[in-house]
């Protein structure tokens, strides 16, 4: 297996700096790697990406300094991560100091849940832009399909703790989000945790198509029907928690199964000299998904981004195929009794479906 001796780690991050171009380890590899996607929009997006979720703020700067280094060019993003203004002076030090070009890093993120409502999406944007310290996103994604009431606070709840909710329909939010395209904000929109029955209503109803639908994706949950649904649109998939989030307080519970431990994984990382997580990254990179890998550890970080060298057989992928059970470690369940909540048969729910049917009647 791959594995970085601690002190030659230790040794080399006294001095990684942007402003200058360290001598690294000969292990990592600094060049951006070959794993690249046409997008929809016409434009390249790195199919490796550094996930930020659960980062903290003081091991999130470190995260996206390593991996810049390491070679990384996509970091995946999002307000209610909460830590967007620690990654923009992160990214803008490579920046400033002529590490990278601008239009050299994949920056994505997404428009949370709370500002679904048309006046607070170009807002919430610029929010972003600012935090981030750049002028547009390269992809903008509507978080969720759900919309949650107004307001302050991300997750608003009644006095009884009851999550709040909106009746905004997405496809209203999806039409102010084409704008910041048309005015140069994004270059390229898309979605995250929709089910095929919402695309379907979405793409019915815009003019510039989702380029992404990002969705939780592993060997437990290998969302086999609705890949192929998206990629028939021409609608490409970002893999989160494609490690199972196993450091992750957003489970089930204490005692749910462990991707990373499961017997064919540890097989096929013994068998290729790998580490479980790169036969995990490797396995959705051939299925032709871009996957968001978090890590805010150094060795693991360039680890993760270590994939190159070896490939899946065709047995090999089916055998991680048929560890599929269906399930999800994020079921967002605390807002299961949203009428657009992804995870579930889709039903027209009066938000979304009503509004749409009245505006064409008006029409």
């Amino acid at each position: 297996m791959l594995q970085i001796p601690c002190r030659i780690f230790c040794n080399t991050s006294r001095c990684l700096s942007f402003s200058s171009r360290p001598t690294l380890p000969k292990s990592w590899n600094r060049k951006p790697n070959k794993f690249k996607l046409v997008l929809n929009s016409g434009y390249e997006v790195p199919m490796i990406g550094l996930g930020t979720w659960n980062s903290s703020q003081a091991d999130v700067v470190e995260a996206v300094r390593i991996a810049l280094l390491v070679g990384y060019r996509h970091i995946d993003c999002a307000h209610v991560y909460r830590n967007e203004h620690i990654i923009g002076p992160a990214l803008s030090a490579a920046l400033d100091n002529q590490y990278l070009d601008r239009q050299d890093i994949f920056i994505t993120s997404k428009l949370w849940n709370t500002f679904h409502r048309p006046d607070l999406v170009r807002p919430a944007c610029k929010k972003t832009l600012k935090d981030l310290e750049t002028s547009y996103l390269d992809l903008y994604l509507m978080h969720s399909p759900m919309a949650f009431r107004e307001g302050s606070s991300l997750f608003p709840k009644d006095a009884h703790g009851k999550l709040l909710f909106s009746t905004v329909s997405f496809i209203d939010t999806w039409k102010e989000m084409e704008k910041l395209v048309e005015d140069g904000l994004c270059k390229s929109i898309g979605v995250a945790n929709f089910n095929e029955d919402q695309l379907k209503v979405l793409l019915e109803n815009c003019k510039i198509p989702p380029a992404v639908n990002q969705i939780e994706c592993h060997p437990f949950l290998i969302q086999k029907s609705l890949i192929e649904f998206c990629k028939s649109k021409g609608i490409a998939i970002t893999a989160y928690s494609p490690l199972g989030s196993p450091n992750s307080h957003g489970w089930k519970g204490k005692n749910q199964p462990t991707i990373i431990r499961e017997y064919e994984v540890d097989k096929l990382s013994y068998e290729f000299e790998k580490t479980s997580a790169q036969v995990l990254i490797r396995y959705q990179l051939q299925r032709g998904n871009i996957v968001i890998p978090k890590s805010v550890n150094s060795s693991r970080i360039a680890s993760n981004f270590d994939i190159e060298d070896f490939e899946l057989s065709e047995q090999n992928m089916s055998s991680l195929d048929k560890l599929n059970r269906d399930f999800r470690f994020f079921t967002f369940s605390y807002a299961k009794h949203h009428p657009d909540y992804p995870f579930v048969k889709y039903k027209k729910s009066k938000s979304t479906f009503e509004k749409i049917k009245d505006k064409v009647s008006k029409e």
